[in-house]
């Protein structure tokens, strides 16, 4: 049987509050951008382009050999930025897979990025992503981490059963940092991207919950680590100190 036609799309926009102009960051002499996509090429699942509302984006990533596809500006999230491409760079329908790897993740390794395909080898999941267990009390009660709670249904993976940012689950046993790193089905990002906000999504500010709602199947792959994303100027110059050892 060939492997699925997949797309690795990597949202990428400039109106971060915290790290005005994020994408274009130096990191170790390439901007951020670029770093996530050398990874996502590396990774050798498919195709790999930047969606992109800002035309200086673009022109870096196309620079540096990279593929960038223009959306519209007034997208409210990733999903939608990236369905909007998807349209764009594969209106024949070919593509089978959507890869969502976030623009600030310029450390992540590409074999992370390949995890993440693993669960769809089971036609009943609709989306995969990628957690990894929490091993400090300062993680697991820190709602900034995102907590993945499923039912482990073999060796490093589990089903989803939901996301919060409480401290979850109650008790003695692993917990998980979920990892926002997305693998969709195409026809489950297509119905995904129609689906209204819903409440519990609202409620813990977390997208994936939406599809949960309506019943769409996530399953999780469980990674060692979890890469670290940039959202503040300390974040900043911890990843180039780590992209300097490297």
């Amino acid at each position: 049987m060939p492997e699925p036609r997949t797309l690795v799309l990597i949202p990428a926009r400039m109106a971060a509050t915290r790290l005005p102009g994020k994408p274009l960051l130096d990191l170790g002499g390439l901007p951020m951008i670029v770093h996530v996509l050398r990874r996502a090429e590396a990774a050798n699942i498919g195709r790999v382009a930047v969606a992109t509302d800002t035309p200086e984006i673009a022109s870096v990533v196309k620079s540096h050999g990279g593929e960038a596809v223009m959306t519209r500006a007034d997208h409210l999230t990733g999903s939608d930025r990236i369905y909007e491409a998807l349209g764009a760079l594969d209106p024949r329908g070919d593509i089978e897979i959507v890869v969502n790897l976030q623009g600030d993740f310029p450390t992540i390794s590409p074999d992370n990025i390949r995890d993440v395909l693993a669960p769809l080898s089971d036609p009943a999941v609709d989306i995969a992503t990628l957690a990894a267990e929490i091993h400090t009390e300062e993680e697991s009660l820190n709602p900034n981490v995102v907590k993945a709670v499923g039912s482990p249904i073999g060796e490093r993976r589990m089903r989803a059963l939901y996301f919060t940012r409480a401290t979850a689950p109650y008790g003695n046993g692993p917990r998980y940092h979920h990892i926002g790193l997305y693998a969709y089905r195409r026809r489950a990002l297509e119905r995904f991207v129609t689906l209204p906000p819903s409440p519990l999504e609202l409620q813990e500010k977390l997208e994936q919950l939406r599809a949960m709602e309506a019943g769409m199947r996530i399953d999780i792959t469980i990674v060692d680590t979890v890469p670290r994303g940039v959202d503040t100027p300390a974040d900043l110059e911890t990843t180039r100190l780590i992209l300097a050892k490297a």
